[in-house]
């Protein structure tokens, strides 16, 4: 029996889980570094929720859609409640269930905190073209769902269902002109390499 294919491939599995293990430390490690108030665990603990419709904002579905469970996302809600920038309310639908609202002072760490993150965004992927971030977030998702359990992604823009101010909608695409302008100087670089 030859195993010399199932040994390569058994190798290549090592390094890809190693290696998406040490960047996701890196990245946890570069946003502390980057956001003050929120760290990315906490920032995309109220995404998650703003991706969900109203009435469906409870912990299991916030957990769900980030991937991981209960009682991690329950200690996320409670610093965050702490911080005044969600509120637990009780469900309409269900007396046994908690819905999670964010709170004004919530949306404005959000939208800090999402200049910065676009940022972050256009550094991390300074080296990808659009082609291959569609395959990295094609071969991900693929990734996610070895369990038989499909991701439950990001899709829905939250912006649609909120009414912005004039001031942020500025800020918004002052942030957007700076990403749109760091991504045409990434593509122009590699080009010349």
């Amino acid at each position: 029996m030859d195993s010399e294919l199932e040994l390569k491939e058994l190798f290549l599995m090592q390094q890809v889980y190693s290696t998406l293990f040490s960047v996701y430390n890196k990245m946890q490690t570069e946003s502390s570094k980057r956001f003050s108030t929120l760290s990315s665990r906490q920032y995309m603990t109220i995404l998650a929720i703003l991706h969900l419709p109203e009435n469906e904002r409870t912990m299991n579905n916030v957990a769900k859609k980030l991937g991981t469970t209960k009682q991690n996302i329950r200690q996320l809600i409670t610093t965050l409640e702490k911080k005044q920038l969600i509120e637990i309310q009780s469900s309409n639908r269900d007396r046994r269930a908690t819905n999670l609202e964010v709170t004004p002072a919530g949306m404005n760490e959000m939208l800090k905190a999402g200049e910065i993150g676009i940022m972050f965004l256009a550094d991390l992927f300074n080296e990808f073209s659009s082609e291959e971030l569609q395959l990295l977030w094609y071969l991900l998702k693929k990734m996610y769902r070895f369990d038989g359990k499909e991701h439950d992604g990001f899709e829905h823009d939250p912006n649609s269902d909120i009414s912005i101010d004039k001031t942020v909608q500025e800020i918004q695409i002052k942030t957007l002109q700076t990403f749109v302008k760091k991504r045409k100087e990434s593509r122009r670089n590699s080009d010349e390499q």
